[in-house]
């Protein structure tokens, strides 16, 4: 038996976003990815586990977990807690998308 080739997280997934339907369901899911990326990094950089968040805003270690997927929506409020929990202030900025006429936006 020859032993398993081991695949990067960066090769399966160019693999799999290779599938025009996966594409657009991950493209559908980017805010909530991009929240879930923010979110980690702060837990991080704060040097906290999800425990020691989940103490401090008064929930549950899988309840942080979940807001960390990526997998759902997290409402800003729950984004605030988590915030406060890793000692972080949030910011919210509204980007241009690319490639959108701004003149088609604002008739």
């Amino acid at each position: 038996m020859s032993p398993a080739k081991t695949v990067s997280l960066d090769e399966l997934a160019m693999k799999h976003l290779a599938d025009p339907e996966v594409k657009a369901a991950y493209d559908e899911m980017a805010n909530e990815f991009a929240v879930a990326q923010a979110l980690v990094a702060a837990r991080s950089e704060a040097k906290l586990s999800q425990k020691d968040v989940a103490e401090r805003m008064k929930t549950s270690q899988s309840a942080v977990a979940r807001m960390e997927s990526g997998r759902q929506s997290v409402s800003t409020g729950s984004i605030q807690k988590y915030a406060t929990a890793v000692g972080r202030p949030i910011t919210i900025e509204i980007q241009p998308l690319p490639g959108v006429d701004k003149a088609a936006v604002s008739a």
